[in-house]
């Protein structure tokens, strides 16, 4: 049987949540503002939301995600918090503007950006929903230059391990025409002028480096949006296991302790 593969095993690890933590602290939240946490998942950002505004009773934060699953997990994890105000919605982040009614001060969106094919739509959409001089912060490590320099050899080996595990242990292959066409990475320009095209002002932009031990890497092997975009086609147990194996082997044949990824971070300002 199929078991479960969310994003929690990989958001729950140290390194991602200091990589967020940045996110959160570029936002400079203030008391009394209200704070949007698209594509919130099972609430890994949101607690970092509340935390930072622990000592703000009249802050408002609002989680928004499509999978009711994670939300549900969001607010058991969130339970600590009961006191604070701070609700969860379920919708498409698309649509944000159908959801929320009042203006916001901040939209914060961690590693989800990549995920959507019509960005322009989205940056629309949550333009609606912030005021006048509101914030638009986002990080992504699916980008074109997110490969560190040198760390190439790296991918290929893995994934040449991963699709030769693949057809040795479970005689499949990966299908290409399967391949998600949406998540073609954009450059920081690209961003810089997708915003600048729809109304914003970037603040800051920054690519920041992390270093990833082995344990990133096989949890986000565990990620079904990851499997899907690494091995198409492929049944997500046997897809899942090829690479945990592969990137292992990688890890021990280049004494490898840890990988750099990149991350873009993003401030904009609606204008």
């Amino acid at each position: 049987m199929t078991q479960g593969y969310g994003f929690k095993t990989f958001s729950d690890q140290g390194f991602y949540q200091i990589v967020n933590k940045r996110v959160v602290d570029l936002a400079e939240l203030k008391s009394g503002q209200r704070v949007i946490d698209l594509a919130c998942g099972t609430g890994g950002v949101t607690r970092l939301i509340l935390e930072s505004l622990r000592e703000a009773c009249d802050s408002v934060v609002i989680g928004i995600d499509h999978s009711a699953t994670a939300l549900k997990q969001a607010m058991k994890d969130l339970g600590e918090f009961r006191d604070a105000t701070f609700e969860l919605v379920q919708s498409r982040i698309e649509l944000i503007s159908d959801v929320i009614r009042d203006s916001v001060d901040t939209v914060i969106l961690c590693n989800a950006i990549h995920y959507i094919p019509d960005k322009e739509s989205l940056i629309t959409e949550i333009s609606k929903t912030l005021r006048p001089g509101g914030s638009f912060v986002f990080n992504t490590s699916f980008f074109d230059g997110a490969h560190q320099p040198g760390s190439e050899g790296f991918y290929r080996r893995w994934m040449m391990k991963a699709i030769r595990g693949l057809q040795r242990d479970h005689k499949l292959r990966p299908i290409k025409e399967q391949k998600v066409e949406a998540r073609k990475p954009l450059t920081p320009q690209d961003y810089k002028d997708l915003l600048s095209e729809n109304g914003f002002k970037i603040k800051s932009q920054n690519v920041h480096t992390v270093q990833v031990p082995i344990e990133g890497w096989v949890t986000i092997s565990q990620f079904e949006d990851f499997i899907a975009g690494a091995l198409p086609g492929v049944p997500l147990d046997q897809a899942s296991s090829s690479l945990i194996n592969a990137v292992k082997d990688t890890f021990e044949e280049l004494r490898l302790s840890v990988v750099p990824r990149n991350w873009l971070e993003v401030v904009a300002v609606k204008i």
